[in-house]
């Protein structure tokens, strides 16, 4: 007996699909809740698919949700369906993959490849040659709902139609795509084409057995009236340039001919698969040779796609002048440069391991637009050819160049200006003569009225820096940093993006050249953190983080540096580096931050409680404003004080270390011990309730949240003193637990077993009794790091445990030895501890034992404790 539906029970899943495609919110909520409940009946997914193919008196869109919401069941609970409710869908799908309706058809499709991606290829033998077999119907809708369906499985699964668990499936459907190239509908030889084209980045063995047939019948269809079989087969073209170029160099000649046609096609997809080629074909050992003869025709077609479509222009808002006063929208913001503070120690080579910083990609004009594009893929074609084929390019750019820069029309100079960009640098050598003439020209466009072309013109004179900073300075580099500052003042939020990124270069190639404009770049950059929106405050933070590195160790000592160290040591290293004159930049700045939080904490605090009524509030500036604070403590030391005194911020820093948001509290901690450093009286009232909160962080789950708190415990331990002791018992199991967890990383190792020395240090009659559970690791994790001010707070406090407790290091006498070797140049006092612990030692086990004992060392440890120590 086939299973029918009960009428009562399809009027009500008709019920709840009607009443899904309402746009009220509580109505949505609703039938959540109810297709929660239904999903308890298996047979509740009967129901779906009868409607999705066989209620063809309702209307399409509520079918094909139907099919939708079973596509969704599927992927979830597709394990739970019984065998027959399993069968009886399969079987609809195939039978209906023919249905007269273009929607229904691709949503059969989507619910049969959602069914094979549940690893059921292997359990529905009949599918594959069912699907193949169809695709011989006299019928269009079957031939072409077949298609869609074995077009999707090929993209989802292509790995395996080529595995012997299936029988290698595509011996037969290769071959068999490849004589739809010919069939009369445009729309099933596309399908044919992008079946085939899932296989050839793979090699797929069945294709490579045809590859010869392939090509063939994708030149056949060169000039095919359909633009999306023209997309298709120069997609191909492009993915047998890297696989199978050996197979396209006899025909080389005619492909290039064809894809010069192809990248002006009037569809815009047919135009960026082709220029995909020129990129493709750059990375390729024989581009020179093959493309020398072409360059005349290229160049002209890539310069002439670098220019903004209509619909780009209308998308970039560029006729919207002033936006600066429009808050952002939360696409617009995710942060891009921003990497979260961890604390870590100095190591042999400079950063500890998670300081390292993400180096974006700077060669992205226009990143809002992120989907790429023909004006994108135009230009990165260029600055690729411009690096294979160096100054050769030049003739044939040269005389195109002059008309677009002086053009009156804004939409050809703007891509002119691009043009600049893209071969900067790889005709360098060959634009050098050119650029006294053209940089002032650039300058100018800095203040052109249409934002798109001054936004443009910040990149490409960044892509220029490294040359302006070679010149006199007061030829280009004073204009072009007067007019640059000016950018990042501009109204519009996309200039200001550009200015400040232009900026960030011009800063790592200047370095001191900055030095004489510091206080007007300063004024500047401070007086844009006031200004910007969110998303530009991140990219201001970076700028300012680079200033820092750039300029600030200059003014300390004159030693050239790693530039990669960017806004890890952000504003500190200018504040260092200014120390008081620095004191009223940083007030704007340190509000701006403080605001920030505030507001952010209070818009989550009022999501929380109506979730329907506001938006969750985006965290991440509060992170970057944390950060920030954290530079200015750092940087400005003591003098931060008067800035915390104003302010509410150890209330916030309250609420902030208990934010459900892991970087949240990673950057609180952060804050925390820089505050305890610089200004320790303001937190010294609210330790009582922040020692619980650090306690409970301990948590090697999150490291690097473990690892700030763990260096903030020990930061307040040395303010504390004596004063500690209440507070040892909430931190010190959790500390030994985690530096005897295997696989705990180094940073957070050695920040733990300083933390532990450092409370030792200072309570060691409460700390002393647990020696014995952690000496051994202790030991291991400090003996690699430099000398410094917390390696040594540590050990004072390790040997006064020793002193308290001496039958606690016995068993691991040797780690010990070993760690106080690995001191280059202890503090004489320091010496002297470790001097008295091991003769102490020494004459304990009396001289005999000693020589037993000692005979264990490495020769090098022997040597250096009878050199240091005399022992």
């Amino acid at each position: 007996m086939e299973w029918q539906p009960d009428e009562q029970g399809l009027q009500q899943v008709l019920q709840l699909l009607k009443d899904s495609q309402s746009p009220n919110t509580a109505t949505q909520r609703a039938v959540q809740q109810k297709l929660e409940q239904l999903n308890q009946f298996p047979d509740f997914n009967n129901y779906l698919i009868f409607v999705l193919t066989r209620l063809k008196t309702e209307d399409e869109p509520t079918r094909s949700l139907s099919g939708l919401i079973l596509k969704n069941n599927v992927k979830a609970h597709y394990q739970n369906f019984p065998p027959a409710v399993a069968d009886f869908i399969k079987q609809e799908c195939l039978n209906n993959i023919g249905d007269p309706s273009p929607l229904i058809r691709a949503t059969i499709g989507i619910l049969i490849t959602t069914i094979t991606s549940k690893g059921e290829l292997q359990t529905w033998p009949e599918l594959l040659p069912q699907l193949c077999n169809l695709l011989n119907s006299e019928d269009y809708n079957t031939c072409e709902g077949s298609f869609g369906a074995l077009q999707k499985i090929c993209e989802d699964s292509s790995e395996l139609l080529e595995s012997d668990a299936l029988n290698r499936p595509l011996n037969i459907m290769i071959p068999k795509f490849l004589q739809f190239f010919k069939h009369c509908s445009p729309k099933i030889r596309s399908h044919a084409i992008a079946c085939v084209n899932q296989f050839i980045i793979g090699r797929a063995q069945a294709l490579m057995d045809n590859i010869d047939t392939f090509i063939e019948s994708l030149f056949a269809l060169a000039t095919d009236e359909d633009s999306e079989v023209r997309k298709n087969v120069c997609r191909a073209l492009v993915m047998l340039l890297e696989v199978r170029i050996d197979r396209l160099i006899p025909h080389m000649h005619s492909i290039i001919q064809y894809m010069l046609q192809r990248t002006q096609d009037p569809d815009e997809n047919v135009s960026l698969e082709a220029c995909e080629f020129w990129l493709t074909l750059a990375e390729q050992p024989i581009c020179k040779e093959v493309l020398s003869g072409h360059l005349v025709q290229l160049i002209p077609i890539l310069v002439n796609g670098m220019k903004y479509s209509e619909i780009d222009i209308i998308l970039l808002k560029g006729d919207v002048e002033e936006d600066e006063a429009v808050p952002d929208s939360e696409q617009d913001i995710k942060p891009r440069f921003h990497k979260s503070r961890t604390v870590t120690l100095q190591h042999e080579g400079g950063e500890g391991e998670e300081g390292e910083d993400i180096d974006e990609d700077d060669d992205d004009d226009d990143d809002t637009l992120s989907d790429w594009n023909l004006r994108k893929c135009s230009a990165a074609a260029l600055d690729v050819l411009a690096n294979v084929f160096r100054d050769e390019l030049l003739p044939h750019l040269l005389p195109l160049l002059k008309g677009l820069l002086f053009s009156p029309d804004w939409v050809t100079k703007e891509s002119g200006i691009l043009v600049l960009g893209a071969i900067a640098e790889g005709c360098m050598q060959g634009m050098v003569p050119y650029l006294p003439e053209l940089l002032p020209h650039l300058i100018a466009c800095l203040c052109d009225k249409k934002a798109l072309v001054r936004s443009i013109a910040c990149w490409t004179l960044s892509r220029y820096a490294h040359w302006v900073v070679s010149q006199p300075p007061d030829s280009h580099l004073k204009p072009l940093m007067t007019e640059l500052l000016k950018r990042i003042l501009d109204g519009n939020k996309r200039v200001q993006e550009a200015a400040c990124s232009a900026f960030a270069t011009l800063e790592e190639e200047a370095c001191t050249e900055l030095v004489p404009y510091l206080s007007f770049i300063l004024d500047t950059l401070v007086f844009a953190f006031g200004k910007y929106q969110h998303k530009n405050l991140l990219i201001l933070y970076d700028a300012i983080g680079t200033l820092a590195d750039s300029v600030g160790h200059h003014l300390n000592q004159p030693v050239s540096l790693d530039l990669h160290l960017v806004s890890k040591l952000c504003l500190s290293s200018v504040a260092t580096a200014l120390q008081s004159g620095f004191l009223p930049y940083c007030e704007p700045v340190y509000q701006r931050c403080v605001t920030l939080v505030q507001k952010t904490l209070a818009q989550a605090m009022m999501y929380n409680q109506h979730p329907d009524q506001y938006e969750a509030p985006d965290k991440d500036f509060m992170i970057v404003a944390l950060d920030l604070l954290s530079g200015l403590a750092e940087g400005l030391g003591g003098s931060v004080d008067q800035l915390v005194a104003r302010s509410n911020i150890m209330t916030l820093l309250f609420q902030c270390m208990q934010d459900p948001m892991p970087e949240v509290r990673q950057s609180s901690f952060a804050l925390l011990g820089d505050l305890t450093k610089a200004c320790f009286p303001h937190v010294k009232p609210c330790i009582a309730e922040f020692m619980p909160i650090l306690g409970l962080n301990l948590n090697p789950e999150f490291i690097s949240v473990c690892n700030n708190a763990t260096w903030a415990i020990g930061e307040i331990a040395m303010q504390m003193g004596a004063d500690m002791q209440p507070y040892v018992g909430l931190v010190l199991n959790n500390l030994v637990e985690i530096i005897n967890r295997p696989n705990t990383p180094k940073t957070l190792l050695e920040n733990t077993a300083i933390t532990i020395g450092r409370l030792g240090y200072v309570c060691p009659q409460e700390v002393s009794p647990m020696l014995q559970q952690f000496i051994r690791p202790w030991c291991t994790s400090l003996r690699n790091i430099r000398d410094n001010e917390e390696k040594d707070s540590a050990f004072r406090g390790i040997c006064m445990m020793i002193g308290v407790n001496p039958a606690g290091v016995v068993q691991d006498f040797i780690f010990f030895c070993d760690a106080v070797a690995s001191w280059v140049s202890p503090k004489d006092d320091l010496r002297d501890m470790f001097y008295k612990i091991l003769h102490g030692f020494k004459d304990q086990v009396g001289e005999e034992n000693w020589q037993q004992f000692s005979e264990q060392f490495p020769p090098l440890l022997k040597e250096r404790l009878s050199a240091c120590y005399g022992v």
